[in-house]
Order: C-alpha cells, then structure tokens, then sequence
C-alpha cells in the first residue's frame, strides 16, 4: 500500500485478526448517539466512527441519534454527555463529585443494563465525548479488548494550544513542511477540506485552541479583524467548533495605525481603547465563541506600548478590556529583548530580558490577560534552562511556550523528537510554592490561584503530503497534544502509541522506531551545540553550523569563545546576574561551578577548555568525542533503517531514507566545524586522535 502520510496516526488501517475483528464488529453493529442530530462535536464523533469502523472493519456501523435510549438488544456504543442519556447517567452515577472533573472529562465505561451490555463513551460536554470517541478508537487501532473498560481521562490542562506562524502570502516563518493550509496569495483558504483534516487531527490529540497566523502580523494579516474577511475566518471557526477547537488571532498592536483610523496606538488614549472595543464586537458578531488575540509586541522590531512610555501591562490591559465582555483571552508573549545589542557590551544578556521586563508588574494585569512564557529564556535551542520567569508570578495568569516546528533542532530534515524535552521542562522544580512547584504544576494553575494556565506550541505542519516534511517529525505534533493531555505519560508510552497508529503491529519496525524517537534528541545536541552554549548556527536561516555566525550581532546571542575558554558567565558574583533571577534553591546550584550540571555549563559559566566536568572528561575532549559519536550514532540509525526495507511501506520507507542520508552528511559537517574550530582556538589534541582539520 503506497502511504504518504497525510492521514497521520488516523490511518484506521484495517484489523487483520479475524477474531478480534468479530468481537469488535459485535460491539459497533449499533452506536447510539444520545443527543439531538446536527452539526457540532457530537456529529464529528458520528462521522468518525462511521468512517473509522468502516476502514477497519469493513462494515457500515448504523448510527441512532437519541436523546434517550437504544433500540437494539445485544451490545451497542453510547455516545453522549453528561445528562443526555438515562443509560449514561445511571452508569456515571460516581463521577459528578470528582474534584478532577472537567468540561472536558470524559469516560470510557462497559456496562451491563437491563439485559444489554454497552460501551459507553461519554464526557461532560459533546467535546469530552468526542475525545472519548478518538480514544476508543486508539484502542481498536491498537487491538484492546472493550469487555471491560473503566477509563476515565480528564486534561491536565485548560488551554492546549497550538500557534501558527502562517503569513496570508502562503508562507511560513520557520516552517519546514510547505506551505500554509490556511492562506494562500494573501486570501483565505477557508473552503479547504485539508483545514478539516487537520481539525480532526488536531481534536484526536485534545488541542482546544488554534491561533491561525503569525505573532509577527503585517500588513495583509492586520485585515484579518476586519469586515473584508471576517467571514471567511468565520468559515474556518465553525469547522474549529465542530471539534471542539476556538479560533485565535495574532494581532498586529499597531492597528489602529496600519488599517488608517488613527495616528496612535497609545493604550492609555482613549480613542485608542474606544478603536478595539469596536473591533472586538466586530469579530464577536461575527465568531460568537472566538478565543481571543495573540500578541508579540516590543520585540524584534514589533510595535508596542514602549513605544508612548508605556507598559506591558498597560498594552495587555487595554486589548483585555476589549474583550472581557465576550470572555475572550489576551495571549500576550513575554519574548521581549533589546534585539540591537552591541556585542562588546557583556553586561547586557538577553537571557534576563523576560524577567526584567514583566517580573515588576506582577498583580497588575487583568484577569483575561495570560503571559505566554517560552520554556527557556532565549529562543527554543536545543538545550536551554527553564525560563525563571514561569512561576515567579504569583498573580499573573502564565501559560507555557514550546516549538514543536524543529527551528533550531534540525528543522525536520534531522529526527529530533521533542517530548524528552518537554517532560524535562515540565518536570522542573521552580521552588515557587515550595518544594514541588513543577512547571508541571504551575502550568495547571495548582500552585498560584490563576483564572487562566496552560500550554501553547508553534506548529510543524504545511501542506506537504505528510503534514510535517519528515515522517518522523510527525510524532512531535501526535506527542505535543498527548503530553500536554497528561504530561505523566512517559516518553516512550508516547512515541510508542504514536509508532503503532502510524506503523502498524510489526514488532521489529516498532521496536526500531520507539528506540530512534528516544535516542535522536540526545543525538542532535551530540553534534550541535555543547554544554548548553546554543545557537553556532547560521544566521537567519538557523540550519547548519556557523560557529561565529551570530557572535558579532546585535541579537544577543554569543558564546564568547577564545583561546583560553568559552561559555557566558551569568553568575551573580561577577557575571550577568541571571543565575540570581531563580529561586534560591535552584540559583545556588547554577551559580556554582561544582553543582552546575554538565548540559548547562556553558549557559551559566565561562570555563577554561581544560575544566573537568562531572563526567570525568574535559570540556574540549568532550566538545570532540561527542561530535564524533553523534555522526557515528546517526550511522548507525540509517542503517538499522536500511533494515526495515520491505516492512515499512516503500514511499515512507524511501523518504524516511533519503532524509537519514542528508541528516548524516550534515552531521560530518557539525563535527568537522566545530571540532576544527575549538581545536585551533585551543590549540589541544584530541585525546583520542582522530582527525581533526
């Protein structure tokens, strides 16, 4: 069977083993609907059983839309809420006092009533059913017995985000998988039956908000809050709502100014405030349930509230007034930094630029406004601290950043998968709230009293076949939404549903692929970037070693190698003070030389290339034997992929194939660049001897 991945990990291929298949077709002859037939979640979840159970099952499910009972004997599936069924409510009996409950709970139950035996896939609301609906349905793709389900899921998180950085000319910053699916020679693509495609994908991982274009707005996107196409961004909200998903927008905080009504955007003018309270009704008549602005103001050249003296506060506040009375968010980012840095200065560091700017105005932004924090200070590298501004505001509603889209981290041409990471940010321990206060946590609003918490990531799809460029990238996307679901789920519980949705049953492809998954971030930061030290990349386009490429910038990004030592010193003794901006659990130990860890090092400490790590090894002899093992690790995952020909679809196998093959060139050329630079700045041998340029 040719497979070009579009239809991701919802494949449904069909259930090869005859007696599982038997016993599952037992159960689907008849689904009941309880609820009254029509658009919305619920009829989404009609059609994806429909299609599903058709593909593998080979059968035509009858479906009943009900709001009471069934009226077949023998087994059935329920779907329906909370309320809408006797046969639910009778079964759910103990889940209304759950203090975990949610909107968007749901439970998969086998019940025996009156006779009959049913599965029932129920939540709170039509959404938590349909997440209850892709879930049964993983459990079928996955070969599960239904005769005796007691699942109960409720997400972690209240906002589950994902951001486009999609511009109205097609294209894409930082994204490696073609073109937008949303916009197309500065028009709308709202007809685009991809948009549903991905809307299903997107609900079967419980993303609930989508922002559908680029934190950086210019001028063609500034119109999207208009009149002249509102209602073509409305066509797209409605199949968002069919799924569960709201609709957002990056604004651009000039406006007022780019579309010609004023010549201000001072938030504290009131004609300015008056200007986005008609806005805000204007795209409320339009997209009653639509979620609210995204914002990256004062940074990188954007517009903002510095520019009349005012505050992120002030500028936050002003939009939120405009929407609080529709119940619409204010995402404002916190990636704000002097991008015109001199690079002689070494006591300016960008990496406090977050905290300096926000950490002062904690307690004075509306309730409406969430702070949008990365997960490191600078700028998703490949290994980063936590940013210390998350947390550090007890009363400023955060939500956490991440970059499924690989800028940084090979950008879907290298197998890099994500979720290691991201369970390492959520895992850490902040200490504000005493011992505990994971980011985990506080993203979840356990830990301060916030109205409004979650976690948002910028996409990696386009409009390639496959969704995201590289096969394997996809698992980040299917791992993005299953973590932030429940981030308790360990990395190779994710990356191993993920390998069997998407590759099927065969043990040894499985087996192959789940191990590449969890090596491959370990992998690429072997080959990149030491110790923590970021970026060597080269500028603008960010692929590729370029060692010295950013060193002489105005973007803040050095390393501040020489012949003596590399690594930024960012100690409060005599550095940049950044370390000081932590707790003071957490400050101690990267303030210190001998309790920094090894992955950081050269993040928080400028070191002699003859300092000895915690491992044993120098920093330089650890600078070349992990550029040799990285190229040498990448060799031998092509070859244990060369292995899988004929048990991995020939069009993927070839593609995944073609990809491993420029991943190791470029490889070569991280170590023979960086291994050949720190040589000659140091002038020391390789212990080993190999061949240094």
């Amino acid at each position: 069977m040719i497979d070009n991945g579009y239809k991701g990990w919802l494949r449904y291929d069909r259930v090869n083993n005859a007696a599982l298949a038997e016993s599952y077709r037992q159960w689907t002859k008849h689904i009941v609907i309880a609820g009254e037939y029509g658009d919305g979640p619920l009829a989404s979840a009609a059609n994806e059983l429909k299609m599903a159970l058709d593909s593998m099952l080979g059968m035509q499910a009858e479906v009943q839309w009900t709001g009471t009972e069934d009226r077949h004997a023998g087994k059935a599936i329920v779907v329906g809420t909370l309320g809408s069924s006797a046969i639910i409510d009778s079964a759910l009996t103990d889940v209304t006092a759950v203090s975990s409950v949610s909107a968007e709970s749901y439970w998969l139950r086998t019940v025996n009533q009156g006779g009959r035996t049913y599965v029932l896939a129920a939540g709170v609301s039509a959404s938590g059913a349909l997440y209850a609906v892709f879930h049964l349905l993983r459990l079928i793709q996955s070969g599960e017995s239904l005769e005796s389900l007691q699942i109960s899921e409720s997400p972690k998180y209240s906002l589950r985000m994902i951001n486009h950085w999609d511009n109205m000319d097609g294209s894409i910053e930082r994204g490696y998988a073609g073109d937008s699916i949303f916009f197309r020679n500065n028009e709308l693509l709202s007809g685009s039956g991809r948009i549903r495609d991905y809307a299903r994908m997107m609900a079967s991982i419980g993303i609930n908000g989508i922002a559908i274009n680029n934190v950086n707005v210019h001028r063609p996107e500034t119109f999207l809050i208009t009149e002249r196409l509102l209602p073509q961004v409305a066509e797209i909200a409605s199949v968002f709502r069919e799924y569960g998903i709201k609709l957002y927008l990056s604004v651009n905080y000039a406006a007022t100014i780019e579309l010609g009504d004023l010549d201000t955007a001072d938030p504290l003018d009131e004609r300015v405030r008056a200007w986005w309270k008609e806005k805000a009704a204007e795209v409320y008549r339009h997209i009653p349930d639509f979620g609210g602005f995204l914002v990256k103001a004062d940074s990188e050249n954007r517009p903002g509230p510095f520019t009349y003296g005012r505050n992120h506060a002030d500028g936050a506040n002003m939009l939120g007034e405009a929407l609080q009375p529709y119940g619409g968010l204010v995402l404002w980012r916190c990636f704000v930094y002097n991008c015109h840095q001199d690079w002689r200065d070494r006591s300016t560091d960008r990496a406090r630029a977050a905290y300096d700017h926000f950490k002062p105005l904690d307690g004075q932004f509306m309730d409406n406004v969430v702070l949008q924090i990365k997960n490191g200070p600078m700028d998703f590298q490949v290994r980063e601290p936590v940013s210390p501004l998350f947390g550090a505001m007890q009363k400023t509603n955060q939500m956490m950043e991440f970059q499924i889209t690989q800028e940084y981290t090979g950008q879907q041409r290298h197998v890099c998968f994500l979720v290691p990471q991201w369970k390492e940010v959520l895992d850490f321990d902040t200490h504000h709230g005493g011992n505990g206060s994971t980011i985990k946590e506080i993203a979840a609003g356990n830990i301060h009293p916030y109205m409004h918490s979650g976690i948002t990531a910028v996409s990696n799809i386009g409009d390639d076949d496959n969704w995201t460029g590289h096969h394997l990238a996809q698992a980040n996307l299917y791992g993005y939404g299953r973590l932030i679901w429940n981030p308790d789920l360990t990395s190779e519980q994710i990356a191993s549903e993920w390998t069997s949705l998407t590759f099927g049953a065969d043990e040894t492809v499985g087996e192959a692929v789940v191990s590449f998954l969890l090596e491959s971030w370990s992998i690429y930061e072997s080959y990149t970037s030491p110790l923590g030290v970021g970026w060597m990349v080269r500028p603008h386009y960010h692929y590729g070693p370029d060692i010295d490429g950013y060193e002489y910038s105005k973007w803040g990004t050095y390393h501040f190698a020489d012949h003596l030592g590399i690594g930024v010193n960012r100690t409060k003794a005599d550095g940049t003070g950044y370390a000081g901006q932590y707790e003071s659990a957490n400050a101690a130990v990267y303030e210190s030389l001998e309790s920094c860890p090894d992955e950081l090092l050269l993040f928080f400490h400028h070191v002699p290339y003859t300092h000895v790590l915690h491992s044993g090894s120098t920093v330089i002899q650890h600078i070349y034997d992990t550029h040799f093992s990285g190229v040498e690790r990448v060799a031998y995952w092509q070859d244990r992929w060369a292995k899988l020909e004929g048990r991995v679809d020939e069009l993927r196998f070839r593609l995944v194939a073609g990809r491993l093959n420029e991943q190791l060139e470029n490889a070569k050329e991280w170590r023979d660049i960086v291994n050949t630079y720190f040589y000659r700045k140091s002038g020391i041998e390789d212990a080993r001897g190999r061949t240094i340029y």
